[in-house]
């Protein structure tokens, strides 16, 4: 089932794309998502399911009964002893997660000894399915036709291309997709996939079998994929190609919700299995915004921070999408879309209601931006909620990746704009793998570049960090560079300069704050966008006149674009003061801009 605007699945808008076919074929909120010629396959039947815990019975609801970590063995005869059937148990936090028809149970539970809080995650019923469940279908698959391409439109405004050539990461580091699960068989995906560490958390527990990581939808493949797709030549490729992708499925088939229990067993799977890095493009089922003061949700949000913490201590960082509500998220009062696994009500809340896992402590809350530095019509939103931006899409520009089956497509949302984030900061812990959670943390907002509020009163801030886009659009580039650059000795300029035929450009970059006379292995980085490079002529200018030749492009060579880095002998030199960009357009019929460049000291 796809989600309309408003749903868990953070994916305002799809279209799902043939294999060879154009691309922008929008389809309509909630028209699922097939790439075309994918005909549904019959579950795979090579395995016995798993045993079930207990029998299902219409009525059953599914709770998580939270204590002190531990020994949690007195909590579960408590909770055989109350008519209920223990589930899970994650002792390492303090949960179990319990079934039980009694209307009394969550009331008789409460009032155990050494029981803090019990709490209802769902408002229908547990499936049938939660006690034998059928693996995912395994589609058959269609190789592509289609070339792989370095120069899409989200890829080159984080500057992933530039970053490939540096580093595409190292296989060392795992990534999991908590999501609706991963289509493993895929060309782009399989190079980089990890089966060993891939799980199905579908209804609160591991379920190992092979294929029970599969995607029940289309949404998982298509974050695995711009996380990492393969740099083969095939398709498209992932902004930190060479690391490994984990499946962690979360959602239920038929209903493809996100249940509490669910995200605690991806996020504890995580801590125990080495993730570095987790992307979480989902919010935690049935509620939008859980609120303390209702028992049931302060128990989600009990439960969910406990398994996030859990996963934090052993090692891995968590980066969610921010939703897609145009919401803002500093200054919330209301919610329309919940229980969405019955019938929503309208309710009034306020700024203690979290939308989990994306608003807990410690997640990296990620914002979409559209194509230029822009904020996705979408997107929500608010100031010292989220973190960072990331190209999500929006209209035509979608973000263009794999699907189920061999396929390619486009979707738009700040599921899309999350896995850019959780991309970079796999290249992070590639370039630094004793960085802690918290350092890379850090690192992804120190990095970002900066985006001003645009004349929009709902954005409040400043240029370095505000509601619309936290502390800046992410950036690959600078994340392959190794450890932050020292204060002062990386300097950046991503105003666009036009290039006209026969015409000269110059972009001012101005340098302070330095001592002495620039390096004579000064770096200068360049990021050029124009048809044909043999008509250009590209020069830095000193602050005194100097010119230092960069290069002068054969006049035949016809490639789009330059995306380079040049070291310049700039030793002889005053440090600070304007420095300038120049190209030189020798030719006509073709334009392009200056689109980014930096220097280095």
């Amino acid at each position: 089932m796809i989600p309309h605007i408003f749903s868990r699945l953070r994916t305002p808008v799809v279209a799902a794309v043939a294999l060879g076919a154009t691309l922008g074929a929008t389809l309509a909120f909630g028209t699922p998502a097939v790439a075309a010629g994918t005909a549904p396959q019959a579950p795979q039947a090579a395995q016995a399911p798993q045993a079930p815990a207990a029998s299902w019975a219409a009525g059953t609801r599914a709770y998580l009964v939270i204590a002190a970590p531990g020994d949690l063995s007195a909590v579960r005869s408590a909770v055989t002893a109350n008519g209920g059937s223990v589930y899970a148990s994650y002792d390492a936090i303090g949960v179990v997660v319990a079934h039980s028809a009694s209307a009394g149970f969550a009331s008789a539970l409460r009032a155990v000894a050494g029981v803090q809080q019990v709490g209802a995650t769902r408002t229908s019923d547990v499936p049938a399915d939660a006690y034998n469940p059928a693996l995912p279908a395994n589609p058959a698959q269609s190789p592509t036709t289609l070339t792989e391409s370095l120069t899409r439109w989200d890829m080159t405004q984080i500057k992933a291309d530039q970053a490939w050539a540096v580093s595409t990461g190292s296989a060392a580091v795992k990534v999991g997709v908590l999501d609706t699960g991963v289509d493993d068989q895929h060309q782009d995906i399989a190079p980089n996939f990890n089966a060993a560490d891939s799980v199905s958390c579908a209804y609160g527990k591991p379920d190992t079998r092979a294929g029970a990581w599969r995607d029940i939808d289309t949404h998982g493949t298509h974050v695995a994929g711009t996380i990492a797709a393969a740099k083969n030549g095939k398709g498209v490729v992932g902004v930190a190609p060479g690391v490994r992708i984990s499946a962690v499925r979360i959602a239920e088939p038929g209903s493809g919700l996100f249940f509490a229990e669910n995200t605690i067993c991806g996020l504890m799977w995580a801590g125990d299995h080495g993730f570095k890095v987790t992307n979480n493009s989902y919010y935690t089922d049935p509620w939008q915004f859980n609120c303390p003061d209702n028992a049931d949700q302060a128990a989600i949000i009990e439960g969910v921070k406990r398994a996030q913490e859990y996963a934090e201590r052993h090692g891995s960082l968590q980066v969610a999408a921010a939703g897609n509500s145009n919401l803002d998220l500093a200054n919330k009062t209301v919610d329309t879309q919940s229980p969405n696994d019955s019938t929503p009500v309208t309710r009034t809340i306020t700024n203690a209601c979290l939308d989990i896992p994306t608003e807990l402590p410690g997640v990296v809350t990620v914002a979409a931006m559209g194509k230029g530095n822009v904020k996705a019509s979408y997107s929500n939103y608010g100031n010292g909620v989220i973190d960072i931006a990331a190209p999500g899409g929006d209209g035509t520009s979608g973000v263009y990746s794999t699907l189920p089956g061999g396929k390619y497509g486009n979707k738009n949302g700040t599921s899309m704009a999350s896995p850019h984030v959780a991309g970079v900061a796999a290249l992070m812990a590639s370039a630094d793998p004793a960085a802690t959670p918290a350092d890379l943390r850090a690192r992804l907002g120190v990095q970002a570049n900066d985006v001003a509020c645009p004349s929009d009163s709902r954005c409040t801030g400043t240029t370095t960090k505000n509601g619309f886009f936290g502390e800046g659009q992410t950036d690959a580039l600078k994340a392959v560079a190794g450890s932050t650059p020292p204060p002062g000795s990386y300097f950046e300029t991503t105003a666009d300069v036009a290039i006209a035929d026969n015409a000269t450009a110059e972009s001012p970059l101005t340098v302070s704050g330095l001592t002495g006379n620039a390096p004579a292995t000064l770096q200068v980085g360049v990021d050029i966008k124009h048809t044909y490079r043999g008509d250009l002529v590209v020069s830095l200018v000193a602050p005194d006149g100097t010119v230092y030749l960069l290069e002068d492009f054969a006049n035949n060579d016809g490639t789009d674009n330059v995306a380079k880095t040049y070291t310049v002998n700039a030793s002889a030199e005053a440090a600070n003061g304007t420095w300038k960009l120049r190209v030189r357009d020798i030719a006509t019929q073709d334009t392009g801009r200056i689109d980014a460049w930096n220097l280095t000291f």
